[in-house]
């Protein structure tokens, strides 16, 4: 299907094309509606966006450690709420023992980033291998438990009352940013077999704020063969081809991983920085009027973060400008950087994310002044 060519229209000193050759001197901020998928306008300012010397009220950009977050929860039903709203929550799960029981989320379907070590997940569908930096989607009402082989930490993701699937790739192709022929998903294998048997289990159920218990005589996870096309899919970042171009700085909205009713899930991942002499080589102020942004920082350098690092997730309210943080934005100016390597996941939610007491417990208060100039 076509669209309609646009003809936007343009007032003062701007540049012939977004996120490339400003006017001397300006900075550029996008007003994005629909995310980065609908209508937008450049604003050329003279000072950066960013520039305020303080801030007042809970829209303010806000950032939690989670690192801190160390004690273990012996179940990931018990894992509390760090960003909630309507449609999706976010929780952080350390898994230290093999489960002793089979878990099971009646709320949507779960979405799990492997940010530290690996293990052995069963679930209905049979056994599969995870890592870091592994994603495995679980549809809702999947039945699993997990035996770490390491100290597993996993970034949870739930779709609640919604289904995760995958973007439109639009003229990408439906081989990109990554084949659906890497996605793989559990066996029925010999790992499986041999954790059946006739030893009681008990299935753990969420439904909202309620846990309901099922006791078995027997292991439930008993499947001796499925067919269909739902079932529990892996996905490595290692297995993402990035989408960029050296002439413009492209949006989060090409990096989208994973998509729900109300939320996008992207992935940003090594890539070459821009080369074009003209374009902006690290992301571009702007206001996101309809979604919140959320960034949890897996590994590497962060292109347009200064004192963040692996582990901690940043919550960026729809409305209000942001972007590349001073330091980072004169390191970029520089050019000496070829490529990024850094890899963290962003969520973009369409409804207000409200933090939970065990984010807010870790949270750096001193955000929100890490875009002020040094003097």
């Amino acid at each position: 299907m076509t669209r309609p060519i646009p003809f936007p229209r343009a007032a003062g000193r701007h540049s012939r094309q977004a996120h490339a050759d400003l006017p001397p001197g300006g900075f550029e901020r996008e007003l994005g509606a629909e995310g980065f998928f609908g209508p937008s306008t450049q604003m050329i300012h003279a000072h950066p966006p960013t520039a305020w010397t303080g801030w007042h009220g809970p829209l303010r950009p806000r950032a939690f450690d989670l690192a801190r977050l160390e004690a273990a929860a012996p179940s990931p039903l018990a894992a509390p709420p760090l960003l909630s709203g309507p449609h999706v929550a976010l929780r952080l799960w350390h898994c230290t023992a093999a489960m002793d029981h089979l878990a099971r989320n009646a709320d949507g379907d779960e979405l799990l980033f492997v940010h530290r070590g690996e293990g052995a997940l069963f679930c209905d569908f049979g056994h599969i291998d995870l890592s870091h930096g592994d994603y495995l989607l679980l549809p809702r009402g999947t039945m699993w438990r997990l035996e770490p082989a390491a100290p597993m930490t996993l970034l949870m993701i739930e779709a609640t009352g919604g289904h995760f699937g995958l973007p439109d790739p639009g003229p990408l192709g439906r081989h990109a940013p990554f084949d659906p022929a890497v996605l793989d998903v559990p066996e029925l294998d010999e790992a499986f077999r041999a954790q059946q048997g006739e030893t009681p289990w008990q299935v753990r159920i969420r439904r909202g704020a309620a846990i309901s218990a099922v006791d078995y005589p027997f292991n439930p996870l008993d499947a001796v063969g499925w067919h269909g096309d739902l079932a529990p899919v892996r996905l490595n970042w290692r297995d993402i081809r990035p989408v960029g171009s050296h002439r413009m700085h492209l949006p989060p909205s090409v990096h989208a991983t994973f998509t729900t009713e109300r939320a996008v899930v992207c992935t940003f991942v090594p890539r070459p920085v821009e080369s074009d002499p003209g374009a902006l080589k690290l992301p571009f102020y702007h206001s996101n009027l309809d979604y919140d942004e959320v960034l949890f920082y897996h590994q590497g350098n962060f292109l347009s973060r200064d004192g963040i690092g692996p582990g901690m997730l940043t919550l960026h309210p729809a409305g209000f400008p942001h972007g590349p943080q001073p330091k980072a934005r004169r390191t970029a100016e520089t050019g000496t950087r070829r490529a990024t390597d850094e890899v963290a996941v962003m969520v973009d939610t369409r409804d207000p994310l409200t933090v939970g007491a065990a984010a807010a417990g870790v949270e750096r208060p001193d955000y929100a002044d890490s875009w002020r100039e040094a003097p």
